[in-house]
């Protein structure tokens, strides 16, 4: 009998009293009061919390890369999800995956790691790979396409953690496979906790939900990390770092230096994102506007290394995007640039104690109708290839302030269409080289230069 009949079964055998007790107790705990903690498909955790769950192992999953488990996992999601809510728990070993998952309200699908783990071990000889240790998810479905459905969906209150997902198929002497994102949110509350996404073609798509919780993931998404939009409740991304572990001298990585994106931020209604990195992509992050509006939100610690554009704004909401406490490079493609806010941004952007450094043309390019600040900002290089501003503001309003300027090159120019500019209290290599090209009252002053 497999486990959801039998769990059919014993909640028809109990009496109105005991059903009415797993009702109340939910999911998991009431389950394993009435079949027995020493059942094998329930295990508890350390310390004084118990946490019952389903292990899949003991219920018809292989887990050795080789026999499709997609329907083996299902079932026990749906199991989970008729007694009330719980946890299925995937012992270490390698599943194989040709189907999708949709993992149900209330239900965890847990891993065997407590910290979000890595394995570099295909582009480092020597180290972990995928499975070597722990829970990996093999995936193969959805091969060729960018637009099916997700392999994992989770929905209100749902979540998983504790898992390495890997997708053995992908190409790395060439331009990478499409597939699918590998987790879409939805609902309310959804969450991705220790979570290593080592070589998906997209990562999360984090929009059409409310109050997400991503923290702790690590992967190398080659076309997109995570997408936001269409959250009309605070979302959460935290300690989610990207970097090249599964590739990093291939063709695959050259085409994602050109081609991927990061982060991507749609509409959000205040996102708070801390401790967030991605290196080798064509953009870190990137703020759009799509039929449901802009973003706003606060990007406290965030990093992106050896990009193109750094930082990317077409739109962003009126209320803001606070950036602080920020490291950016970018010194790769066609005209490298750390920040540029493009011609139909209407929105806020704040910079502030930031450092700007690595060979690139300007630090930052300046356009529409929003205002644009850098505040105790720290800009180390930039002309790589002529002499172009550190930062160059062709329209909008602009704010310089307490900044730092550490090359004796080209620092501000302002265009004709600027509308207003302070550029107050700076710290300039060199005399101070500042080109006001406005029509209107731009206040410079208090600033202080070398000799």
């Amino acid at each position: 009998m497999n486990f959801e009949s039998n769990t059919e079964a014993i909640v028809k055998g109990a009496g109105m009293s005991s059903r009415r007790r797993l009702l109340s107790m939910g999911a998991a705990t009431g389950l394993a009061a009435l079949v027995g903690t020493s059942n094998p498909a329930y295990a508890a955790s350390t310390g004084n919390e118990t946490r019952d769950f389903i292990n899949v192992r003991n219920y018809g999953a292989k887990g050795d890369a080789a026999t499709d488990d997609t329907a083996a996992f299902q079932q026990f999601f749906d199991a989970a999800s008729k007694a009330g809510g719980g946890t299925v728990y995937a012992p270490p070993g390698r599943y194989l995956f040709r189907g999708t998952l949709i993992v149900p309200q209330g239900v965890t699908l847990r891993g065997s790691f407590t910290c979000v783990p890595s394995h570099n071990g295909i582009r480092d000889k020597g180290q972990p790979k995928p499975g070597d240790d722990g829970t990996a998810l093999f995936v193969v479905s959805g091969r060729g396409s960018d637009d099916g459905p997700p392999f994992l969906m989770l929905n209100t209150n749902s979540s998983v953690c504790g898992l390495t997902i890997y997708y053995p198929e992908q190409e790395l002497d060439s331009e990478p496979v499409a597939y699918p994102w590998t987790i879409a949110m939805r609902g309310k509350n959804p969450a991705v906790f220790d979570v290593e996404l080592l070589n998906p073609y997209q990562v999360i798509d984090a929009s059409q939900n409310e109050r997400h919780n991503i923290r702790n993931v690590t992967g190398q998404p080659l076309r997109r990390g995570i997408w936001v939009d269409a959250i009309y409740d605070i979302g959460r991304i935290e300690n989610v770092h990207f970097n090249p572990w599964w590739s990093s001298h291939t063709k695959v990585y050259q085409w994602q230096t050109q081609n991927a994106e990061a982060f991507i931020f749609g509409r959000s209604d205040w996102e708070y994102v801390l401790n967030t990195f991605s290196f080798g992509y064509r953009v870190g992050y990137k703020f759009v506007e799509t039929s449901t509006g802009g973003c706003n939100g606060n990007f406290l610690g965030i990093g992106a290394d050896d990009c193109n554009r750094a930082i990317l704004v077409e739109q962003a909401a009126p209320y803001g995007l606070l950036i602080a406490n920020g490291e950016f490079t970018s010194f790769h493609g066609d005209d490298p640039t750390m920040v540029e806010v493009g011609s139909a941004n209407k929105g806020v952007v704040r910079i502030s104690n930031s450092a700007f450094w690595g060979p690139c043309n300007q630090i930052a390019k300046i356009h529409g109708q929003g205002t644009v600040g850098f505040s105790d900002c720290t800009f180390v290089q930039w002309g790589k290839e002529g002499d172009q501003a550190a930062i160059q503001a062709n329209s909008g309003s602009i704010v310089i302030q307490g900044c730092e300027f550490r090359q004796n090159k080209q620092h501000i120019a302002l265009g004709k269409e600027v509308d207003r500019a302070v550029v107050i209290g700076n710290l300039f290599s060199g005399p101070a080289k500042i080109q006001n090209d406005s029509g209107t009252s731009a206040q410079i002053g208090f600033n202080a230069a070398s000799a």
